[in-house]
């Protein structure tokens, strides 16, 4: 049920169900901020509207949809980069009572028109340069984002009559198995995954907070932790110019983003820029920095006081960091270290966890009480649980609440498999709860590596360690079979080194450096984590567009690997 009081207080007026439907949330923000800004983008040109114009180009849009047929129960791809026409499009389908699919605008052409028909899309927006490769249906109808503006309908019609159980978005899985599968979500999923991660013990957003969109917004961690929140909280969404350094730093400084949503590469790709930096300066810099951030994480621990600003004002200017409040950090695990580093330099930094099924977030550390090996507590309207724990209390973590999907579209068997008899989702996860239901994530199921003395390892546990090292630009640690006899299996690296660092250097060069850390990192290893075999990777290793490395992918690509043993 929605907690949020003033929601409340329009609940009979503006919706009836136990959460508002995405239309109801937009016009229930607009009847309190009309004129505060909603969408802001600074590339090609500056352009914003408030929450009253989105409102007005929605039922605008929308009702050109439903002019040309399309109603509740209809699908409608969108594929395009971040930008306020995708968003303006994403909210006029559902003005129309039809079903958003959004498709990953990295997606090669034959996937599009694969998985489009699949979903039953009878309408595609889309980018102008995707539209320029796909070979669709003719029964699919196309709209260029780019054109928003020339749908004009013969009048304006009233949004369709849904509820907060119909579907609002179906969303493919990125694929990091190989195997997509369209994830159908209603706007009551959605919705209350958002209110509960924007309550008083997690985010609290205010009106005058500003959010980054930077992840791509095909994807549910970046549409419900920022656009989602956006219409719901009537704080304002800034659409990044894309994801180097350059373009993260420039958009945020001149946008003045208080909330940032990230991954752990962006995040480990600032601190090791910035260490570097100062390393540069002299040992004796060096060491005053880290003991000041020593300092100031004693500080904000022990006196809940935060010299972040003051003493490290350079740095966070730098990094576009000054005006930032939170950053969050998810779909992936993140270093201890980088968490700490953040917090020391004085912003406040928490990890979440969730995935697409559930909407996505299950977990999110609350600001004044995160852990850091955490992932983040449970929200209090999910259940959860772990599946046959073992001695160490690891096992799969399941969940039910109003956030889960009921299944995937058109996939009963994988939707079978999807759930406990009892109705819990499983997550594939492996992890353990603390008795606050703080999760601590050990690993994917599927990837567990079993060792000759009968030892579980879990690679994203290994990974961890390699995240600050700037020579490595990716690394996936899996098992191979060192005795047939036995079938135990050891561990292996492959490493795709980055290209940056090692620029000019022989292939030798690049050998012994790489070689010298995981020796680093083995030495500070118990036995049966230690790696036993490197690959190096002569091209960088398939990712998905939250730069997840798409395991799958890379075994079949092996013979792009040259070995190093």
């Amino acid at each position: 049920m929605v907690k949020n009081d003033y929601y409340n207080e329009f609940k009979g007026k503006y919706f009836n169900g136990d959460y508002p439907t995405i239309q109801e949330a937009l016009e229930i923000t607009v009847s309190r901020h009309p004129e505060l800004l909603c969408f802001v983008s600074n590339a090609p040109v500056h352009v914003s509207m408030t929450f009253s114009e989105v409102h007005e180009a929605v039922k605008r849009i929308g009702s050109y949809l439903i002019e040309k047929g399309i109603s509740k129960g209809d699908k409608v791809g969108l594929d395009g980069k971040n930008s306020i026409s995708w968003a303006l499009a994403y909210l006029s389908v559902s003005y129309a009572g039809a079903s958003v699919v959004p498709l990953d605008n990295q997606m090669e052409s034959e996937k599009v028109e694969r998985l489009l028909p699949f979903s039953g899309a009878r309408l595609f927006f889309a980018d102008s340069d995707v539209l320029s490769r796909v070979n669709l249906s003719k029964e699919i109808e196309v709209i260029d984002l780019g054109k928003l503006e020339g749908l004009v309908p013969a009048a304006l019609h009233p949004k369709a009559a849904i509820s907060c159980s119909d579907t609002l978005s179906m969303l493919f899985t990125s694929g990091t198995t190989g195997n997509e599968k369209c994830v159908v979500l209603s706007h009551a999923n959605i919705m209350s995954d958002a209110f509960m991660a924007c309550s008083d013990d997690y985010l609290s957003l205010r009106t005058d907070d500003v959010m980054f969109a930077l992840l791509p917004l095909h994807h549910a961690y970046c549409c419900t932790a920022v656009l989602i929140e956006t219409i719901l909280n009537g704080n304002s969404c800034l659409f990044g110019q894309g994801m180097t350094p350059s373009k993260i730093i420039s958009d945020m400084k001149s946008g003045h983003v208080t909330f940032m949503m990230g991954i752990p590469m962006i995040y480990n790709k600032f601190l090791s820029s910035t260490m570097r930096k100062i390393r540069e300066k002299g040992r004796l810099k060096y060491f005053m920095f880290a003991l000041l951030m020593r300092l100031n994480g004693f500080s904000r621990k022990v006196f809940n006081v935060n010299h972040g600003r003051k003493w490290f004002s350079q740095v966070l200017e730098s990094l576009g960091m000054m005006d930032l409040n939170v950053c969050i950090c998810g779909a992936g695990p993140l270093s201890p270290k980088t968490f700490k580093a953040f917090q020391r330099l004085g912003i406040d930094f928490i990890q979440g966890y969730g995935l697409t099924e559930t909407s996505p977030i299950l977990a999110l550390n609350p600001v004044k009480r995160f852990k850091v090996k955490s992932v983040g507590q449970i929200f209090p309207d999910i259940e959860a649980k772990i599946i046959d724990p073992d001695l160490m209390g690891i096992g799969e973590l399941a969940v039910k609440g109003p956030c889960c999907t009921k299944g995937y579209y058109n996939d009963p068997a994988s939707t079978a498999e999807l759930f406990t008899e009892d109705g819990y989702l499983k997550t594939g996860d492996l992890g353990v709860l603390d008795k606050k239901r703080y999760l601590y994530l050990k690993g994917r199921a599927k990837n567990i590596i079993v060792t000759e003395g009968g030892k579980n390892v879990f690679p994203e546990e290994i990974e961890e360690h390699f995240q600050l090292y700037p020579q490595i630009g990716q690394i996936m640690v899996r098992g191979f079979v060192q005795n047939r006899s036995t079938m135990s299996e050891e561990l292996e690296a492959v490493i795709y080194p980055a290209p940056e660092y090692f620029k000019g250097k022989s292939e030798q060069e690049v050998s012994d450096e790489i070689h010298g850390i995981v020796s680093s990192v083995n030495a500070k290893s118990v036995s049966y984590k230690k790696i036993a075999r490197i690959s190096i990777a002569s091209q960088p290793m398939s990712m998905t567009t939250t730069k997840k490395i798409q395991r799958s992918k890379v075994a079949r690509s092996i013979n792009n690997l040259i070995r190093m043993f």
